[in-house]
């Protein structure tokens, strides 16, 4: 049996609460757009089970079509639900064709509260505070990625009033990247209750707390890599069934989702320390991006910086840091150019080892993302790697 599979512009997201609402009775499913163009290769149907397809890209940048069914997306919010405070009502900050903005939308839907919506597009800090201190329900949410919750805490810790709003939520959900532990440190300095998610649009999201897995969600590390499994599990691909017999696998009579992360378990709590693929061999040495990159946006503003790798004559390959921020005139890592980059590199050997300190720092006007929001590595790899072909 099939379903119907609209479009529904992601720009306006009461469009999309509504359109969620019926796709969660039974009605169409929803594939939430960010334009007005709708892909030719876009199925007009898709089975029963399907209820919201979530179009982000991975690492290579090739597009995914993750369906997700009712059930799963249900699952996920009840596990939510009993990880927090119980349901309630949320600001919506991200926009509505992420999977952490279409939970908000869904957990506001099983909690029977109506989101307050803020308008898509650049993160408006005080029109987030006015949604926040609008909020009139015992319980309060809201989901934010680290340059959000960096910009609220820049204001909070500048007006009192501000601090006061946004310690009123019962949960602040920050996710989407790694969280640095400095940015946490500072929200619980302001007392703002920050809970560090873990998940994917294959896992309806987040659902691995602060390294807990949620409801019924299980965790386990296979070969090095983080396997998640649990009832919030994706359906698959839509259309794409290799690409899905390579990332759910079924092992022992329960099906696994293989994240591609780096991870692991101590106690049952989930340490994830990069991507499998991000890992480079410098000088005979592996290194891994994600720790080298977890470093880098742990110093004083570096918290946007990405790293990636680039060839290199000596070495084979170096980690290299790409960064939007301005170069400072004097910072804690000491003066611009090559002593700054001294600093970074004796930062981060100290804890990396020699051959992960990075081999340069590139500044770009704005740091590329993908629909996903998350950075566009494999273009940033590409600049990198052209700016030394050019050099």
């Amino acid at each position: 049996m099939t379903r119907p599979l609209v479009a529904v512009d992601a720009r306006d997201p009461g469009a999309v609460l509504d359109a969620l609402r019926v796709a969660l009775e039974g009605g169409p499913a929803v594939a939430p757009r960010t334009d007005d163009h709708v892909p030719a290769d876009l199925p007009r149907v898709v089975p029963q089970a399907v209820s919201l397809v979530v179009e982000t890209s991975g690492s290579s940048g090739r597009p995914k079509r993750v369906a997700l069914s009712s059930d799963a997306v249900l699952a996920g919010a009840a596990a939510a639900d009993g990880a927090l405070a119980g349901p309630g009502r949320w600001v919506l900050a991200l926009p509505a064709h992420y999977v952490a903005g279409l939970n908000v939308l869904v957990r506001s839907i099983t909690a029977g509260t109506e989101p307050a919506l803020l308008a898509p597009g650049h993160f408006d800090v005080r029109a987030f505070v006015e949604a926040a201190a609008g909020l009139e329900h015992p319980v309060r949410y809201s989901s934010l990625v680290p340059a959000q919750l960096a910009v609220a805490l820049d204001a909070a810790e500048a007006d009192p009033a501000v601090a006061d709003v946004l310690r009123r939520f019962d949960a602040v959900l920050v996710g989407g990247q790694a969280t640095p532990v400095a940015l946490v440190e500072r929200a619980r300095r302001v007392g703002v209750t920050v809970v560090r998610t873990y998940g994917s649009s294959e896992t309806s999201g987040g659902c691995v707390y602060d390294g807990v897995p949620v409801g019924r969600t299980h965790v386990e590390v296979v070969d090095g890599q983080v396997e998640l499994g649990g009832p919030s599990l994706a359906e698959g691909y839509l259309d794409d069934p290799e690409r899905t017999a390579s990332a759910f696998v079924t092992r022992d009579g329960r099906r696994w989702y293989r994240t591609g992360d780096a991870g692991t378990v101590s106690d049952g709590v989930l340490t994830v320390t990069g991507r499998l693929d991000d890992v480079i061999v410098s000088g005979g040495e592996k290194v891994s991006l994600g720790v080298v990159e977890r470093v880098v946006r742990e110093q004083p503003g570096w918290s946007d910086a990405v790293v990636v790798r680039a060839t290199h004559a000596r070495w084979g390959e170096v980690p290299v840091v790409v960064t939007d921020a301005a170069p400072p005139a004097s910072s804690p890592l000491g003066p611009p150019a090559d002593d700054e980059l001294s600093a970074l590199r004796a930062i981060v050997a100290s804890v990396a080892g020699r051959a992960a300190a990075p081999d340069r720092i590139v500044r770009v006007e704005t740091l590329p993302s993908l629909a996903s929001g998350k950075p566009d590595r494999v273009g940033l790899t590409r600049l990198v790697a052209g700016l030394a072909a050019s050099c």
